[in-house]
């Protein structure tokens, strides 16, 4: 077992003592004005979650570019390999984790999502502990914000053609079966005649200007298949299902 020291923490702790409310006066316009606090209001909660691998050889120097504040870098959570969860981020708190990014109307998911860095350098498997460790968490998410299932995504997702993690190697479909992200086993029912895969692309959320880079980051994420090769039949059978999936009523539990 390897130690991380506490004192690298201070930050994340002095921001969620904001949160609580520790006699911080609220942000308030600079112009004249009276103060009638409502009590309608809540906190910001997620919509999406975004996964990531940090590219790092091992949890101590992810934790140490994380929490570094020059690097301008950080994640609400850490999974190690050996299943560790550090928490770096108040939930509440927008953490700089997906930069320029976009799914569908949104361009700024750093605003609107949770992100989970994974210990792994971008080459490897993920071990089972962190698999088994990242379900949990996402299940005790999951049960604090209705996130939808299709929102479960990639770095590589919601940034195409700039960032391809948590990579081909990330076990999406068990993910996927535990309510975690959309997902279709082969073989898929034949596209119909017409159905344009990039259109297809976009309606599911990837950046339509960007779409041989999304076509990639939909391979990488539903095939495991890293390939700038054009669209062909399959890619199209795969994105109809998925879009159909997304689109189908949710099911009663």
């Amino acid at each position: 077992m390897w130690r991380f020291h506490p004192g690298s923490f201070v930050i994340s702790l002095l921001t969620a003592a904001v949160l609580t409310g520790c006699g911080i006066e609220p942000l308030r316009t600079s112009l004249a004005s009276t103060w009638a606090p409502s009590p309608n209001h809540d906190l910001r909660r997620p919509d999406f979650v975004i996964l990531h691998h940090t590219g790092s050889p091992d949890a101590v120097r992810a934790l140490a570019t994380l929490t570094d504040p020059m690097r301008r870098v950080s994640a609400h959570y850490l999974v190690a390999r050996d299943g560790t969860i550090f928490q770096l981020v108040d939930e509440r708190a927008r953490a700089w984790h997906a930069g320029a990014s976009r799914w569908g109307w949104q361009h700024d998911l750093n605003s609107v999502s949770l992100g989970i860095e994974l210990d792994n350098d971008g080459t490897e498997d993920y071990p089972e502990a962190q698999v088994r460790s990242l379900l949990a968490l996402l299940a005790d998410i999951a049960g604090r914000y209705s996130i939808p299932v299709a929102n479960f995504l990639g770095h590589g997702d919601v940034a195409p053609g700039r960032k391809f993690d948590p990579g081909s190697r990330f076990p999406w479909k068990r993910l996927a079966d535990k309510g975690f992200g959309l997902w279709c086993d082969p073989p898929y029912p034949e596209a119909p005649a017409g159905f344009d895969p990039l259109l297809g692309l976009a309606a599911m959320g990837y950046d339509a200007s960007r779409s041989h880079a999304s076509l990639r980051a939909f391979r990488v994420h539903f095939r495991g298949l890293d390939s700038d090769a054009p669209s062909g039949p399959e890619d199209a059978a795969l994105i109809r299902c998925l879009l159909l999936r997304k689109n189908a009523p949710p099911q009663p539990h």
